[in-house]
């Protein structure tokens, strides 16, 4: 509680003397020094030092433990706040800030300008008051006549007039509001001449006691005023800055969201870019020109996929042209081995195994160049699809039988005789072929050939009894030159490790996907599934030209 003295002029009248009030200094005891504390033993860090080589081994070892630190206690913060949450959180947070900033001054400004005026105005009728009372009140009155000039005092409603005189207290009030209602400290002051006022708390509620000495009288006017209704005024207004603060946070997170989309849109658009590429559209660019900012990014983007496809595209025609120049010294050695098969007979024996060694060797040798030429193609984009529209069943079953494989059953649902898919003929025939080639080398046969249909596409699925295909390896034997387990023992191997790819590739440009996975009944074997998109009925069949890409 702070007495304060109140700078005022004399009234009228008989003096109301102003004597000045003694300032008392305050000293503010030094704060209490700490103790120093006790320095710490200087500990060693661990080292993690190898013992030093002359290839700078132990300087790599300290390096890596580094980067390991560093990573272990960076990467898990950036494994849960994504980009996008703290651009959000960042712009939430600073509009909270901005709000809690504004609404606390907001706050304090109002409050002391309403407290500046209600103190003003309460100092300006306490010392009217007390003017009036020096000049009606006569020396040595009675105290009934105290007691009705008291009253007839102007005040307003919460305002409690009070007076000291000759040491006899008159309030309009003296239940509530007498002597005990004024604080000690600021009769003190006004006892000695000076006027002032103080806020304190009385009864549980907020009030303003405006002291002013009445010196001809030898009295002190006192007058206490409720600070309710300000306090009231005071407490709503708190509560809709609070309402306001929160609302701006709301906003400005909203607004962090709005400008996170926008601002992360290129970069999304980088992704998609990049995951175009990765599907094998290299001729995927990013727009420049539009952005100077986006420009950094777009154009080292672009300039990295173009050297990738220039890359691409000059290793496929380097495969093209060899397996092309390869192909008529094959056809020479091929027609070589013809001729000394047609005469094998007169041969010794020895000469004999070695031809049957030699042609086996022509005849992968010549596949692996078919099979070069046939992928090269599809590395630079000159692969062409021939498309019709035909029932799925019935090409299955005459690519079956054609292909010379009779023997191994071709099953479908009724509900998939009349399935229409729009293929190449002779390229999904070579998907057929390649799956029953790769099942008669790796599983000892296919055992069925399946139609079926599952959530609006038709899936061509070919069966074997064999050992199946391991997890780790169900996605790695459609790449090029992959064989897997089963692939690994040369002498009984006379594949090229090129036939999953070409089934990949044909697959992909007919719109559709493949993969293996283990058979539905719980045998041993594995199910080759190859899955194309379903003409709807309403489409009108035709023929169509449609260029591939890589």
């Amino acid at each position: 509680m702070t007495t304060e003295p109140i700078p005022r002029p004399v009234p009228e009248g008989r003096p109301v003397s102003a004597l000045p009030v003694e300032t008392r200094s305050v000293t503010a005891r030094p704060a209490e020094a700490r103790p120093a504390a006790a320095p710490r033993p200087s500990t060693p860090p661990e080292s993690t030092e190898a013992p030093s080589t002359p290839d700078g081994a132990s300087v790599q070892t300290r390096t890596r433990t580094r980067r390991r630190r560093r990573a272990s206690m960076i990467a898990p913060v950036g494994r849960r706040i994504g980009l996008r949450t703290r651009l959000t959180l960042t712009y939430g947070l600073g509009a909270a800030v901005l709000a809690a900033v504004m609404s606390v001054t907001t706050f304090v400004l109002t409050r002391d300008n309403l407290l500046d005026q209600r103190e003003t105005a309460s100092v300006t009728r306490a010392v009217g008051n007390a003017t009036r009372i020096a000049n009606q009140l006569p020396t040595g009155a009675d105290p009934g006549t105290v007691e009705t000039l008291i009253t007839g005092l102007p005040s307003p409603e919460g305002a409690q007039p009070v007076l000291r005189y000759e040491d006899q207290w008159y309030a309009t009030n003296t239940i509530d509001f007498g002597e005990q209602s004024v604080p000690y400290d600021l009769k003190e002051v006004v006892s000695a001449g000076q006027a002032a006022r103080v806020r304190s708390t009385y009864l549980d509620q907020p009030y303003l006691v405006v002291g002013v000495p009445i010196p001809a009288l030898g009295a002190q006017y006192y007058e206490v005023i409720s600070l309710e209704d300000l306090q009231r005024t005071l407490d709503g207004l708190a509560i809709s800055l609070l309402g306001a603060s929160a609302l701006t946070t709301v906003a400005g997170g909203l607004v962090g969201f709005w400008a996170a989309r926008r601002v992360f849109a290129p970069l999304l658009d980088v992704g998609r870019a990049a995951e175009a590429m990765a599907g094998g559209r290299l001729d995927t660019r990013l727009p420049t020109g539009d952005d100077p900012d986006l420009d950094l990014i777009a154009k080292p983007f672009n300039e990295m996929a173009q050297a990738l496809e220039d890359r691409i595209e000059r290793d496929a025609r380097f495969a093209s042209e060899v397996s092309h120049e390869l192909r008529s010294p094959l056809m020479t050695l091929a027609a070589t081995v013809e001729v000394l098969e047609n005469s094998s007979d007169e041969m010794p024996e020895r000469a004999r195994t070695a031809l049957v060694l030699l042609a086996a060797d022509v005849d992968r040798l010549q596949q692996l160049v078919e099979d070069l030429l046939e992928i090269s193609r599809f590395d630079v984009g000159a692969i062409k699809l021939h498309l019709e529209e035909v029932l799925v069943a019935e090409m299955v079953i005459q690519a079956v039988s054609v292909l010379g494989g009779g023997g191994v059953p071709v099953r479908y649902d009724p509900d998939v005789g009349d399935v229409v898919v729009r293929v190449d003929k002779r390229r999904f025939a070579r998907v057929i072929a390649n799956l029953l080639d790769n099942a008669e080398r790796y599983a000892g046969g296919a055992t069925a050939v399946v139609v079926e249909r599952a959530d609006g596409k038709v899936h061509v699925v070919v069966e074997d009894r064999g050992n199946g295909v391991p997890e780790d390896e169900r996605d790695i034997i459609f790449d090029r030159f992959s064989r897997g387990r089963e692939g690994g023992n040369r002498a009984a191997d006379s594949g090229v490790g090129l036939g999953l790819a070409l089934v990949d590739e044909h697959v992909r440009l007919h719109g559709g996907r493949v993969w293996v996975e283990d058979r539905a009944d719980g045998e041993a074997g594995a199910r080759f599934v190859v899955e194309l998109p379903v003409v709807e009925p309403t489409e009108t069949g035709g023929d169509e030209d449609r260029g591939g890409d890589a």
